[in-house]
C-alpha cells in the first residue's frame, strides 16, 4: 500500500519543472557563437566534446603549456550527460588508479570556485556504503586498507553509528558500513563550466553548436577535422564525445573503434521535507539494495542500478543535446521500493519528477583513455560507467600527460583503449554486455568472477574437447581459456555457484591438476597467448629488435631469449620470449591482451622498409603447454626423436613432426618453471596432436590442466607477469630481471639510458615474494592482489598477484617494497637489504597476517638441473 501510494504521488507530480530549474540560472562561459565567428583554419588540439572529460582535458592541457587548443561542441556546453549527472563524487574504488584519479578529482573541484569563480555547488558531505551481508562488508574492508594507505580517509563503521550520521536510515538489516568523509556533492555541469572557463583564460578557444563530422588522416596519423562550419588542420585530435564517442571513431577514414554503449539510467527527485535536509548530509550507497541516496536542495535525489537495464541508442540514433527520456515507473518499481525500505519516511514525501538519461557503459566497467592503436595522434576519453564526475578530474590529466610528456604519470593499462580490439566493437556484443555491466556496478565482484555475456568468441580448436572433459572456462581479450577441468564426480552446479573471498571449491581440483605438473605430465591450452612473427630479407628485422628489446637477440637459430620492450623510462611495454627461427626470422610470444598494444608499439617504432614484415600469427597456431617431467618420454614417443637436455636443451626450439603432423615448433619451456615443452601447431593439425598426445600419455598418467594451476606454479616459482605485478613504470631492475638486459651487446636500445642511471643511483621499489607465515588457508581470508604490504608497521607497498603453493602449503603473495621515509614520506633507495632486514605484515580486509620476504624463489621447488636463464623462466602471460 505504501509503495503504491508514493507511485500515485510521483505519477501525479511528473509535469512539473523540475530538473530543468536545478540547472538553470548559472554563470555561463561565453563559447562563440559558431555561426557568427569563423572556426581557425589550424590548430595544436581540437577536442570534441564540451561536457566534464573534454573541458577537464582542455583544462589540463593549458595548465600545462599547451595553448593552441580548439573544443568543439555539437550543442551547448555541459548540456550533454554531463547535465545530467546526480552530482556524486566518490572515491571508493576498487582499482588503486580509479580511487587515485577521483582524490585527484575531488580536490581539483574542491577549488575550483576560488580559481574561477563560477560556484560549482561543492559540498562535503561524505559517504556512507551500506552492507547487508558478510560478504559485502569483507569487500568494503578490503577497499578501506587500500584508502587509507593512499591518504584517503575512511573507516569501517557500526549500523548503530550509520543511523547517528544519517537519522532517516533504517539500519535494521545492516551488518556495517564504509564511512569516507571527504567524499563531495556537486553541479557537474557547472564543474564542466568552470574547467571551461579556466581553460578560455588560458586560450584555449571553444566553439559551441558545431558538429565534427569526421577526423581527416594521413598515413596513420591525424591531419586535422571536418565540421559542419569547415576544416581546421590539427595534429591532435580528443574524442570526448560521450555516449557518441563510438559513433565518431567509426566515421573516419581509417575507423577508431571505441567499445562503449548507452543505457537508460533512471533516479527520482522529491521536494524538500518539512525540516530540509541539512546540506552536508551524507551521501548513501547501498549496493545490496542497488541503491543511492543524495541530499538535493533539503530533498532528495535517488536512483540505482537496474538488474534488468535498458541499453538504447544501438542504432546510432543522434540528438544534439540529451532531451529527458520517458519515465518508465514500472521499471524504476524495484529501485524505489528498495528505497522504500531503506528510508521509510520517503512516505510521505513529494516526489517531483522522475529523471531519465542516458550513461554509457563500458565491455570491462573500466573507462577508456588513451591513443588509438591505428591513428597516431588521436586519443580518446570516455565510457565513464556512471563515474564521469569523479573521474573526471584525474582523468583529464592524465590524458594531458599523456599527450605533453608522451606518457601519463601513473600506469593506466587497466584503462588505456589498447586492451581492446576491433572484436569488442560489434553492436550486438555491446548491448548484451553492457546489459551485464550495468548491474555488476553494484553486484557483489568477489575475486575470479567472469562476464557471461559475449562469450565463447575466440576459440582454440579444442574447445569442445575440452568442454567435453569438464572444463570451466574463463576469458582473456575475447579467448576462451580453461580455468581447471571438474572431474565427473563432482558436483558441477555447486562448483559453479562457489564465489566466496575465502578457500574456494575449486581448491582440490586445482591441487590435483599440480601435484600431476609436478609428479608426472599435464596438458594446458595455451593458445590465446600472442603471437607474432618478424621476418626480413637482410638484417633489418635483427636489427630493429635489437633497438626495440633490452635482451640480446643475436643468438644462434633455434635459441629462445626471454626479454621485452622498453619506454624511455626504461619501464615495460612489453613482457616477452622470442625465438630466432632463422637468420631472418624471429616468432614473438607476448601475453593474450597484449596483442594490440604490443602490435602499436612495434608498428610505431619500425621503419617503413618493404624488406620487413610483420605478421599477427596468433590465430594459426594452437598452443599446447607440455608440463611435467614425463613431459620428454611423451614427446619422444610421438616423434622418435630424443628430448633429453643433451639433445634438446632447454629455451631450444625446433620444428619437429608430432604425430603424423609436420611443422611443430616445440620449445623447450614451459612459463612455470617446471620441466615440459611448449608445442605450437598449425591449427589444421591440432586436434590430431592434441588426441595422440593423450593418447599416448595414458601410460603415464597425463591429465589435462587449467590456468589455476599455472598461477599456482608460476607465483610459488616468483614469476611475475606484465599487466599485474609489471607495468610500464616497473623496469626490470626492480623485479630482479637484471639478467634479461644486455647493456653491453654492443647497440643502443629503447630505455639503455634510463637503466645505466638507475643502475648507478639505485632502485626505489623492488618486487619481493611473500610466504604468509600464521594464515589458515581454510578458516582465514584469502590475499587475492592489492593487498597492503606492512614493513615494520609501516606501509610499503601492495601485493600485485597471489596465489596458494601447494608445493609449500602456504599462500604466496609478490608484490612491490618501496621504501618512505618516516619524516617526508619521499621514496628512497630500496637494497636487497633493505628488503631482507624488515619485518612483514599483509593486511586482508583490516586483518594483518605475518609474512616472510624473499627476494629470490625458494630453492627446493628447483630440484632437477637447469641453467641459470632457466630459473628466472618466462612470467608470461598466465593472466
Amino acid at each position: 500500500v505504501m509503495f503504491s501510494r508514493v507511485l500515485s504521488v510521483a505519477r501525479r507530480q511528473r509535469t512539473g519543472r523540475g530538473w530543468q530549474n536545478w540547472s538553470s540560472g548559472r554563470s555561463g562561459v561565453s563559447a562563440a557563437e559558431a555561426h557568427s565567428v569563423a572556426l581557425p583554419a589550424e590548430a595544436q588540439v581540437v577536442i570534441c566534446g564540451g561536457g566534464i572529460m573534454g573541458t577537464s582535458v582542455a583544462y589540463h592541457l593549458s595548465k600545462m603549456g599547451w595553448k593552441d587548443i580548439v573544443l568543439l561542441e555539437q550543442g551547448r556546453l555541459a548540456a550533454g550527460s554531463t547535465r545530467f549527472c546526480a552530482g556524486i563524487l566518490s572515491t571508493a574504488r576498487h582499482l588503486t588508479i580509479e580511487q587515485k584519479m577521483a582524490d585527484y578529482s575531488n580536490k581539483l573541484y574542491h577549488q575550483l570556485e576560488h580559481e574561477t569563480g563560477i560556484q560549482t555547488g561543492y559540498i562535503r558531505t561524505g559517504s556512507i556504503f551500506l552492507a547487508q551481508t558478510q560478504d559485502r562488508l569483507i569487500s568494503l574492508k578490503r577497499i578501506n586498507s587500500r584508502l587509507n594507505v593512499i591518504g584517503i580517509p575512511s573507516e569501517i563503521i557500526s549500523p548503530k553509528k550509520v543511523a547517528e550520521l544519517h537519522p532517516l536510515l533504517n539500519v535494521h538489516d545492516l551488518v556495517g558500513a564504509m564511512h569516507v568523509p571527504e567524499d563531495a556533492v556537486v553541479s557537474s555541469a557547472d564543474v564542466a563550466l568552470a574547467l571551461a572557463s579556466a581553460a578560455s583564460q588560458n586560450g584555449v578557444q571553444i566553439y559551441d553548436r558545431t558538429s565534427v563530422l569526421h577526423v581527416m588522416v594521413k598515413k596513420g596519423q591525424v591531419t586535422g577535422v571536418e565540421t559542419d562550419k569547415g576544416q581546421i588542420e590539427c595534429q591532435y585530435f580528443v574524442n570526448c564525445a560521450g555516449q557518441w564517442a563510438y559513433e565518431l571513431g567509426l566515421s573516419n577514414e581509417e575507423p577508431v573503434s571505441i567499445p562503449l554503449h548507452a543505457c537508460e539510467h533512471f533516479y527520482l527527485l522529491t521536494r524538500p521535507w518539512e525540516t530540509p535536509l541539512q546540506s552536508n548530509t551524507p551521501t548513501i550507497v547501498d549496493a545490496d539494495g542497488r541503491i543511492y541516496i543524495r541530499n538535493w536542495q533539503g530533498g532528495i535525489l535517488s536512483g540505482g542500478f537496474e538488474k534488468n537495464p535498458k541499453p538504447i541508442f544501438t542504432e546510432g540514433k543522434n540528438q544534439l543535446e540529451i532531451q529527458n527520456l520517458q519515465e518508465d515507473w514500472d521499471h524504476f518499481e524495484p529501485l524505489l521500493s528498495s528505497l522504500l525500505r531503506r528510508m521509510p519516511e520517503l512516505e510521505t514525501l513529494e516526489i517531483m519528477k522522475l529523471v531519465n538519461c542516458p550513461e554509457t557503459f563500458t565491455p570491462d566497467m573500466r573507462c577508456i583513455m588513451g591513443e588509438s592503436p591505428a591513428v597516431q595522434g588521436y586519443f580518446v576519453l570516455a565510457g565513464m560507467n556512471s563515474a564521469g564526475l569523479s573521474f573526471g578530474g584525474g582523468a583529464g590529466r592524465y590524458l594531458a600527460e599523456w599527450m605533453v610528456h608522451g606518457y601519463p604519470s601513473e600506469s593506466i593499462w587497466e584503462l588505456d583503449l589498447k586492451r581492446f580490439g576491433a572484436l569488442q566493437s560489434s553492436r550486438t556484443f555491446l548491448r548484451h554486455r553492457v546489459m551485464e555491466v550495468m548491474p555488476l556496478l553494484y553486484d557483489l565482484k568477489v575475486p575470479r568472477w567472469d562476464f557471461q555475456t559475449g562469450r565463447q568468441l575466440r576459440t582454440s580448436p579444442l574447445y569442445d574437447r575440452l568442454d567435453a572433459q569438464g572444463a570451466r572456462w574463463m576469458e582473456k581479450h575475447g579467448f576462451e581459456r580453461p580455468k581447471y577441468f571438474v572431474p565427473p564426480d563432482k558436483d558441477l552446479l555447486a562448483l559453479e555457484q562457489s564465489k566466496t573471498f575465502y578457500k574456494p571449491d575449486w581448491f582440490d581440483i586445482v591441487e590435483s591438476e599440480v601435484k600431476c605438473c609436478k609428479e608426472a605430465v599435464c596438458v594446458i591450452d595455451m593458445s590465446s597467448f600472442t603471437k607474432f612473427e618478424i621476418t626480413s630479407t637482410g638484417d633489418q628485422a635483427l636489427e630493429i629488435l635489437q633497438y626495440l628489446f633490452s635482451n640480446d637477440l643475436d643468438v644462434p637459430v633455434g635459441h629462445i631469449v626471454h626479454t621485452g620492450m622498453l619506454n624511455e623510462g626504461g619501464g615495460y611495454e612489453n613482457d616477452c620470449s622470442i625465438a630466432r627461427l632463422s637468420k631472418r626470422s624471429f616468432f614473438m610470444i607476448s601475453p593474450t591482451d597484449q596483442q594490440v598494444h604490443c602490435w602499436a608499439w612495434l608498428k610505431k617504432h619500425m621503419p617503413e622498409d618493404s624488406n620487413l614484415l610483420l605478421e599477427d600469427v596468433t590465430w594459426k597456431y594452437t598452443a599446447l603447454n607440455l608440463i611435467g617431467p614425463r613431459a620428454v618420454d611423451v614427446l619422444s614417443e610421438l616423434s622418435y626423436a630424443p628430448m633429453t637436455p643433451d639433445h634438446f636443451p632447454s629455451l631450444f626450439c625446433k620444428e619437429m613432426s608430432v604425430g603424423y603432423a609436420n611443422g611443430i615448433r616445440v620449445m623447450s619451456m614451459t612459463h612455470t618453471g617446471e620441466p615440459g615443452f611448449m608445442l605450437y601447431i598449425p591449427i589444421e593439425y591440432a586436434l590430431h596432436v592434441y588426441n595422440e598426445v593423450m593418447s599416448v600419455g595414458q601410460k603415464y598418467g597425463i591429465r589435462n590442466a587449467g590456468y589455476y594451476a599455472l598461477r599456482s606454479l608460476r607465483i610459488e616459482k616468483f614469476f611475475a607477469f606484465w599487466g599485474q605485478d609489471l607495468n610500464t613504470l616497473t623496469t626490470p631492475l626492480e623485479c630482479g630481471r637484471e639478467s634479461r638486459v644486455k647493456l653491453d651487446k654492443g647497440m643502443d636500445f629503447i630505455g639503455r639510458d634510463a637503466l645505466v642511471q638507475q643502475k648507478q643511483n639505485g632502485v626505489y621499489k623492488r618486487l619481493t615474494m611473500f610466504i604468509l607465515d600464521d594464515h589458515d588457508t581454510d578458516l582465514d581470508l584469502w590475499p587475492w592482489w592489492g593487498e597492503p604490504i606492512y614493513r615494520n608497521g609501516q606501509y610499503a607497498g601492495k601485493t600485485t598477484s597471489s596465489a596458494y603453493s601447494y608445493t609449500l602449503e602456504r599462500h604466496v603473495c609478490l608484490g612491490f617494497v618501496h621504501n618512505f621515509s618516516e619524516d617526508t614520506g619521499e621514496e628512497q633507495v630500496v637494497t636487497a637489504d633493505f628488503i631482507n632486514r624488515g619485518e612483514y605484515e599483509i593486511d586482508i580486509a583490516g586483518h594483518r597476517f605475518q609474512a616472510k620476504a624473499k627476494l629470490y624463489p625458494v630453492a627446493s621447488l628447483f630440484t632437477h638441473k637447469r641453467r641459470k636463464d632457466d630459473v628466472e623462466l618466462s612470467d608470461l602471460h598466465g593472466k
